[in-house]
């Protein structure tokens, strides 16, 4: 007996697995206070763009002409800033698309795709766009685990995306580490490094993953001038990767992915190097004091190398995270609420100005109940 054919649908659906897929929501920018809003939500940079971006993004007016498609002089001004072979960059409408195309280049129906649990949402969403299967590594103590991302790789395994520092954690594994994870993949898992937060990091035993790329075939490494660069509305981000994973990204990337004014922001960013020792020292400054000053009110702050700290609170009724952020936001401070990521109970606070910076602590003191340190001290100084 023939089997029934199955029912021809009457609008277009589409494959499996898109529909899985949850939106990703960006960070908040508004807030219900109708006055001043001190945006702390999305990791930007509190000092803006370099004065050198901003001189070469007005400039850039020819709105009519592509834009370089392949954007060369951008590429040839990262790779002299870090060294490294041009022909090997390919750069992307920021590290969010890269992350994508290699999904959609490397991964397909029946393949896995492995990440740690608490690892940036776009990993999962790019899996499910390109049809394969996301695999979730558990993390210890809000730290990636080498061990249990290995032990989730199976010989239908084609990708392992990182993010080293993690977003929205804050923490980060050692070189050491990394190059144990490397050493235990079979040679034809590619290991993305997603270094979105390594300029900010300041340890020893860390290395963004140049060094990894450079003496593999099966290594990649993104990064992004949304962050350090203050070009989070521009969307331009980097990867250096072996020849061939290269040439497959520059084989499905759009024809010109970036636009003519972010690439010419992005060459000026990247040689003012002035800039970025300026966020640098303003976030080392201000990492360390808002840690303390949180810790004091009597808050679990997760240790962080980058510009956000992961910020938790306490099960009690009108002390939750949920309670903070109305609270907060009333106020016109606007965090990250960590919901998506499975940490209901934390909210993502991006390091701000001294005066953002100030008002957050001033606020959660309040609604903490605990009693404001006197004009001019600091709490844990």
């Amino acid at each position: 007996m023939t089997a029934p054919a199955a029912p021809v649908p009457n609008r277009p659906v589409p494959r499996p697995g898109v529909l899985q897929i949850e939106a990703y929501v960006p960070g908040r920018a508004h807030a219900g206070s109708g006055g001043k809003v001190y945006k702390l939500s999305a990791n930007e940079n509190p000092l803006g763009a370099s004065p050198k971006a901003l001189e070469a993004f007005h400039a850039s007016a020819a709105l009519e002409l592509y834009p370089d498609g392949a954007a060369v002089q951008l590429r040839e001004a990262i790779g002299a800033a870090y060294g490294l072979d041009p022909s090997r960059i390919v750069c992307g409408t920021g590290s969010d698309e890269l992350i994508t195309l290699l999904a959609l280049a490397y991964a397909g129906p029946g393949d896995e795709v492995v990440y740690s649990q608490y690892g940036f949402l776009i990993y999962r969403i790019a899996t499910l766009a390109a049809g394969a299967t996301p695999v979730v590594a558990p993390e210890r103590d809000l730290h990636s685990d080498v061990d249990a991302l290995l032990a989730a790789v199976t010989e239908r395994t084609r990708i392992v995306y990182l993010a080293n520092p993690n977003n929205p954690t804050g923490t980060y594994l050692p070189f050491d580490e990394i190059k144990r994870l490397h050493q235990g993949l079979p040679p034809h898992v590619l290991l993305v490094l997603d270094a979105a937060y390594a300029e900010y990091v300041r340890r020893n035993d860390y290395e963004s993953g140049i060094e990894l790329v450079a003496t593999s075939r099966n290594v990649a490494m993104l990064r992004t001038f949304s962050k350090i660069h203050g070009l989070a509305a521009l969307r331009v981000g980097w990867m250096y990767a072996p020849a061939e994973v290269a040439d497959a990204i520059n084989r499905v990337r759009g024809a010109f992915n970036v636009n003519a004014p972010a690439l010419a922001a992005a060459r000026a960013a990247i040689g003012d190097a002035a800039h970025v020792d300026r966020a640098v020292a303003h976030n080392e400054e201000w990492l360390p004091w808002m840690t303390r000053e949180l810790a004091a009110l009597g808050l679990t702050v997760t240790p962080s190398v980058t510009n956000f700290v992961l910020v938790h609170f306490p099960d009690t009724p009108g002390r939750t995270a949920p309670e903070a952020d109305a609270f907060l936001g009333a106020r016109g401070l606007v965090l990250r609420r960590m919901d998506g990521y499975g940490l209901p109970g934390a909210l993502r606070l991006t390091i701000g100005t001294e005066e953002a910076n100030r008002l957050v602590v001033a606020a959660l003191a309040e609604f903490m109940g605990v009693p404001a340190a006197p004009a001019g001290v600091d709490h844990g100084a």
